[in-house]
């Protein structure tokens, strides 16, 4: 098992440079930079700025060097630890992306356990129960929960909370606590505002992952394997939960790798609906702004948060299923 997890640990550096390289290439592609942008808006307003000023400012930035330059400074500010610093903000990316990152991170892991807590469940309660009621009951509400998009999910569940209860659930704080300190009260306040996206992003997961589980369980439960268990006396319940439900979660566990970071990143248009402090907001400004080094810096996050993820993953799966963790014996 150790040997299993080293020769993954291996593979880690080579492809974070690949994805280093990768990001650093698509905030570059489109055409201009921060300053044609920030040129552009002055322009709009009025202002107008002489060569001289642009000349000073591609310096200060850095901007006049080659690519090649700015992407070897890049990764050697950040192998130091430095993330850079973002023009439009003037400020620190590691502030920016700091105050955001822990609120993000959180609505992620919360959402991510919504979803395998309701969804395996579900999952294996429609195969065990196949075509009884319960079974087309969480089938239809599978199929809606699939069809039906995050952010009017979100309209939908914002409008109900309002118009009912005179509730507004954007954000994930109280005014009072949004510029706060952290404290008791604040995550308190916190944790009774953040159910809310955390359904909202758990949804289609969940409807998706329910009926995987639920195909995955059926396939197994007709196996000679589970006849043979039944044949000797096994109960039904403990038969189902120990064997055919480990293989059955196998797929499910497999694509944990991409679906944390497709949490953060799918998340950014509900978090736009409801105003939520994430990283997705942030981001997206950074992309318009063209503000390359805060862009390229999330974006690398989010390469590393699915390079996690996978090593997440194939330990999981090596737990669940030892053929795995025994492929080079």
């Amino acid at each position: 098992m150790h040997w299993f997890i080293l020769k993954r640990l291996m593979v880690v550096p080579l492809l974070l440079f690949i994805f280093s390289i990768i990001a650093f290439v698509l905030i570059q592609a489109p055409p201009g930079d921060y300053l044609t942008s920030y040129i552009a808006e002055l322009a709009q307003g009025g202002t107008t700025i002489t060569q001289d000023q642009i000349d000073s400012l591609r310096r200060q930035y850095g901007l006049d060097q080659p690519v090649y330059v700015q992407y070897f400074l890049w990764v050697g500010n950040l192998l130091q630890g430095d993330l850079g610093y973002s023009f439009e903000w003037r400020r620190s990316n590691a502030e920016l992306i700091g105050e955001r990152l822990l609120l993000t991170l959180a609505l992620t892991t919360l959402s991510l356990i919504f979803t395998w807590v309701v969804a395996i469940p579900i999952g294996i309660i429609s195969a065990t129960r196949q075509y009884s009621v319960i079974d087309y009951v969480f089938t239809v509400l599978n199929y809606i929960g699939l069809a039906t998009p995050n952010f009017l999910l979100a309209l939908v569940l914002m409008w109900i909370a309002f118009d009912s209860f005179g509730l507004s659930v954007t954000g994930l704080f109280s005014p009072e606590f949004q510029q706060a300190p952290w404290s008791w009260a604040r995550f308190a306040d916190m944790m009774g505002k953040i159910w809310l996206p955390m359904i909202v992003l758990g949804t289609a997961g969940t409807a998706q992952i329910a009926r995987v589980v639920r195909a995955n369980l059926l396939d197994e439960l007709g196996k000679p394997y589970t006849e043979m268990a039944r044949a000797k006396g096994l109960p039904e319940w403990k038969l189902v939960l120990k064997y055919p439900t480990r293989v059955a979660i196998a797929p499910v566990v497999s694509t944990l790798g991409w679906y944390f970071p497709q949490l953060l990143s799918g998340g950014l248009v509900v978090a736009v609906v409801m105003s939520l402090p994430t990283i997705g907001p942030l981001l997206l400004r950074a992309l318009v702004g063209q503000d390359m080094y805060l862009a390229g810096t999330i974006i690398l996050i989010y390469c590393i948060l699915t390079v996690v993820g996978t090593l997440v993953s194939d330990v999981l799966l090596a737990l669940l299923d030892p053929r795995i963790r025994m492929d080079g014996a």
